[in-house]
């Protein structure tokens, strides 16, 4: 997920600088106390309850879990499970949730928020300076869960009669893999392509917009629902003209998946073969020459 770029800071001190609260966490894990000057701290988000590039997502539940199981572990790179790439740990987590967003499901966003500390020493500086120049960012967290169970049907996903496949579209949403009941977290790692896009280190919170702001952004929401709902609907009537072997339902799963972007692009090119297919002329065509003979056996 995310790191938080910048801690609270006391007036003129640097970057990435602990408080006597973190310290006091960061001792715990330590053989003797750290002078705050030997340590270098940052936040980051190491996963979410919204659904990641490999089709899962994690319960808040095990959210809550996670946070505990991850307390004290370490920070790699790439996964590799090397005590050369040993160089973070983990000294806080807890769950945050941001009530002003929403996931794919509808529910109140959370995500596992922990406090990193490494030591401000010669082998570090360079990770130090990477992370300050948001060179390093993208990280991944590795586990272990109880329970893999399809969003659709409830049962573990692929196994006990289910055949649903990630990715299906089922009443608006992508079918995935609920991830639950974690039994182990191992450790997490700077990686190049996190499964979870938000998965990184974080910049410090920026203001919220004002009252104002947040009408007219619904306001703007609320056209493009409607667009969006007219588009689709356009698309699935010309799609039926121009595929009329494609079942309405199939068609809408599809169209329902794609960007707005390739939905209008999708819908221009279906209207072009729907014309080739059921041409429509005027009844009163102004100017056209009458075809003398084609009433011919109709006259008396």
């Amino acid at each position: 997920m995310d790191i938080e770029k910048t801690m609270e800071q006391a007036g003129g001190t640097a970057p990435g600088t602990p408080s006597e609260e973190d310290l006091a966490l960061i001792h715990k894990w330590t053989r003797r106390a750290l002078a705050a000057d030997e340590v270098y701290v940052f936040r980051a988000n190491l996963c979410d309850n919204e659904i990641d590039r490999d089709g899962e997502r994690f319960t808040r539940g095990a959210l809550e879990k996670l946070a505990a199981l991850l307390l004290g572990k370490t920070g790699l790179f790439d996964h590799s499970g090397k005590t050369g790439d040993q160089v973070m740990r983990i000294y806080s987590a807890q769950v945050v949730d941001d009530p002003e967003r929403q996931t794919r499901m509808g529910e109140p966003y959370a995500a596992l928020n922990v406090k990193v500390y490494m030591l401000r020493c010669g082998e570090n500086e360079a990770l130090i300076r990477a992370i300050d120049g948001g060179i390093k960012k993208e990280v991944s967290v590795s586990c272990a869960v109880k329970a893999v169970l399809c969003s659709v049907c409830g049962k573990p996903f692929g196994r006990g009669g289910c055949n649903h496949k990630k990715g299906e579209m089922h009443n608006g949403v992508p079918c995935h893999a609920l991830l639950d009941e974690p039994t182990d977290a191992y450790e997490f790692s700077f990686v190049a392509v996190p499964a979870q896009p938000a998965a990184g280190v974080t910049k410090k919170k920026q203001k919220s917009p004002d009252s104002a702001e947040l009408e007219a952004l619904r306001r703007l929401a609320e056209d493009g629902k409607v667009y969006r709902t007219q588009l689709l609907e356009k698309t699935l009537r010309a799609g039926g003209i121009a595929v009329p072997g494609m079942k309405r339902a199939l068609l809408e799963a599809m169209c329902r998946s794609l960007p707005t972007g390739e939905l209008q692009e999708l819908c221009g090119t279906f209207e072009q073969q729907a014309a080739k297919s059921l041409p429509l002329k005027g009844q009163l065509i102004w100017g056209a020459k009458r075809d003398e003979g084609a009433n011919e056996g109709y006259r008396v």
